[in-house]
């Protein structure tokens, strides 16, 4: 079983990698997006990116830093097939992850100007913002050295591919494939 992490900035293609390995691939996807809509929406709040934030943190605070993503790997382990598990954002859910046996970090990144063109396009609950919000939001997620909060410049660094999604679709789906290969190529054989 192939259990691959998935990082990286906003509007970078994640959810493309995602849509590749789930519909062509066939793997399983855990969202930690989708797990904290469902907590948000429970409690009877509006989901957005500063409501997404800061359930997070607060599971993680008062739980551990890797509390989300050792709940989607545990039900990723149930469901006994490769799975993607979208988005790691903190160094302490990587660390909690390292320790999993057929686990893999992969990170997405693109120039920011591509990037807010592409969520100004898929225009979800969280993307209807101007340019100056869209880059103080990624200068919040960057850097942080409480491990209950978002580095995404750290998990990028620590991440074992690295993929710049700055062309098309198409070339996306390459850059993907190629790395799943190199990863089946390096897992042990039965």
């Amino acid at each position: 079983m192939i259990i691959i992490g998935i990082t990286g900035t906003l509007g970078a293609g994640k959810g493309t990698v995602v849509d590749y390995l789930t519909e062509k691939k066939g793997f399983a996807h855990f969202s930690v997006r989708g797990y904290l809509a469902e907590v948000i929406k429970a409690r009877g709040e509006e989901v957005n990116r500063d409501s997404l934030t800061h359930t997070a943190n607060e599971l993680r605070a008062s739980n551990t830093p890797s509390f989300i993503i050792e709940e989607l790997f545990r039900k990723a382990q149930q469901s006994g097939q490769n799975c993607i598990i979208e988005s790691i954002r903190t160094p302490g859910e990587i660390d909690a992850l390292r320790s999993k046996e057929g686990f893999v970090l992969l990170a997405v990144d693109a120039d920011i100007y591509t990037r807010y063109q592409r969520i100004q396009q898929r225009q979800s609950e969280t993307d209807n913002v101007d340019f100056e919000t869209f880059k103080q939001n990624e200068a919040r997620e960057m850097h942080s050295d409480d491990p209950n909060k978002q580095n995404l410049s750290e998990c990028i660094r620590r991440a074992d591919f690295v993929i710049s999604n700055d062309g098309s679709i198409g070339q996306l789906e390459e850059q993907t494939e190629k790395i799943l290969h190199t990863i089946l190529q390096s897992k042990p054989q039965p």
